[in-house]
């Protein structure tokens, strides 16, 4: 199996449109065309981390956090980045991280978070925007399921719970060929009115290549009429944060103990009481302050996260408890997740999870 071959499936778990444009994600180390022999799967891929998967020949690790964020102008080796960039390079090792293509999906970093404390009915927080696109195409009748079913089967369509979803209306439409074309109907020079099929489907805008190569592929015209929008709906299905339910309300103290415990937190910093009983909880993995007034609006009792500021306690406004359990532990249960699509996708196959605690905060 080549590392191409693991990758694909990585962007089946995690698309890497998905991802923030801030961030750098995918393949970041490493030729996809070698032979894999093995997967290690980390939170960060730390020099330690590249030793353990030379240790157990494994020539690709996959990372929560992307090893190389920013640009480098030189690798000489002078700090952790570059001393684990130079150890990989050496040793035939590729690096492939997920990061925010795993935030922002529905099943991914915070679906695993609120799992993990038991929430129910849970939704996104801050839903992705300007990511829907519209398509709008007209062919004849005869040729409109056709058209219809393989924009489906490239991904279109698809609104929250519910896919094959177009709208289609009735109307005349007219065109007149030159001497070059070859009309599906009519003949060149005449002006030609014919009874038309107008298809409009929403999609996902990363998919558009695939869109419309499966439109212009399975529709009759010589020249395909099509209108593509860009919408300003929010996709609710992708984007960062999570909130949901517990079935029975907790009272603060014995939330957070709840929390310290399955997220096995050593210390959790937190805003004061307001004596309210918690029972909806926002949570967002990873640094996430810029969350706390969506979580407000959404109506949270709580709001767990980490990388908290002095001052941002204070935005809690008495109108939530607001909780940071600390950046690593808040995505804790990410890289075993991770193992566990590989392995469910992957049979017969090395898919190994790292035993390296790549944490680099530590408590008295």
């Amino acid at each position: 199996m080549k590392i191409k071959e693991i990758l694909s499936v990585l962007e089946e778990m995690a698309p890497l449109a998905y991802a923030e444009d801030f961030d750098n994600v995918g393949l970041l180390v490493g030729d996809q065309n070698a032979e894999a022999t093995g997967v290690l799967v980390c939170h960060d891929a730390l020099e330690n981390v590249i030793n353990e998967a030379i240790t157990k020949q494994c020539n690709l690790v996959v990372c929560f956090h992307p090893i190389l964020f920013s640009g480098l102008k030189k690798i000489t080796g002078k700090n952790y980045v570059e001393r684990a960039i130079i150890k990989a390079i050496k040793n035939d090792i590729a690096i492939y991280a997920v990061h925010t293509a795993l935030d922002n999906h529905q099943d991914g970093v915070n679906k695993i978070f609120c799992d993990a404390l038991g929430l129910m009915n849970t939704k996104i927080l801050i839903p992705k925007q300007n990511f829907i696109r519209k398509l709008i195409t007209y062919t004849i009748a005869e040729n409109a399921e056709k058209v219809r079913n393989a924009l489906f089967d490239a991904g279109a369509g698809n609104i929250g719970n519910y896919e094959d979803c177009s709208f289609n209306s009735k109307g005349i439409g007219t065109y007149m060929g030159n001497e070059h074309s070859n009309p599906q109907l009519g003949e060149r020079f005449e002006f030609v009115e014919s009874e038309e099929i107008k298809i409009e489907v929403t999609f996902e805008k990363h998919l558009e290549t695939k869109i419309l190569k499966a439109l212009f592929s399975h529709h009759v015209y010589e020249e395909v009429a099509y209108e593509i929008y860009d919408l300003q709906n929010q996709h609710q299905n992708i984007g960062l944060g999570m909130i949901g339910e517990f079935e029975t309300p907790l009272n603060e103290t014995d939330f957070l103990s709840l929390v310290k415990d399955k997220m096995q937190s050593d210390g959790i910093r937190h805003s004061a009481f307001i004596g309210k009983p918690i029972k909806k909880v926002a949570v967002l993995g990873g640094s996430g302050s810029y969350a706390i007034k969506n979580a407000i609006m959404a109506g949270a009792d709580a709001f767990l996260t980490a990388d908290l500021k002095y001052h941002q306690f204070y935005e809690a406004e008495n109108q939530l408890l607001l909780a940071d359990i600390g950046h690593f532990e808040s995505e804790r249960y990410t890289k075993n997740y991770i193992v566990d699509y590989l392995r469910k996708k992957i049979l017969n196959f090395a898919i190994i999870l790292s035993e390296e605690n790549t944490n680099p905060v530590k408590y008295l």
